[in-house]
């Protein structure tokens, strides 16, 4: 896929607003970050029990947000067997009704649309 001259000078931007920051926060300046997100180290201590897919440390659960996004990306997960999916399917729907977050999907198999998984089925 070629990149075209728009998505080249969005790139330089951001490199450029990255270096400025970087340098800022490297002379003192305390920038808050965008991201609302988990940084690296707190996903790094986080318990294990807190991921969907807990022996590889994949889809925190840890508040509202990520139950809602573990549920979006179930399908994109790869490498799992589908015990592992079972046992995650089930973290997660606790975890959905400790932080009050509702569920539609009546479980995980009507989730497996296709994504990375490659479980996508083609009709034509």
């Amino acid at each position: 896929m070629a990149t075209t001259t728009r998505q080249k000078a969005a790139a330089r931007r951001n490199i450029k607003r990255a270096r400025t920051v970087q340098s800022r926060r490297a002379h003192g300046a305390r920038i808050r970050k965008m991201s609302h997100g988990l940084s690296t180290r707190q996903q790094n201590r986080m318990p294990t029990q807190m991921f969907a897919f807990a022996r590889k440390r994949k889809e925190p659960i840890n508040d509202a947000r990520h139950v809602r996004n573990a549920v979006a990306r179930f399908d994109q997960v790869e490498g799992v067997t589908n015990a592992e999916r079972d046992r995650a399917w089930r973290r997660i729907r606790e975890a959905a009704r400790r932080f009050g977050v509702k569920i539609e999907a009546r479980g995980w198999r009507t989730l497996m649309k296709g994504g990375k998984t490659g479980r996508r089925t083609h009709r034509r």
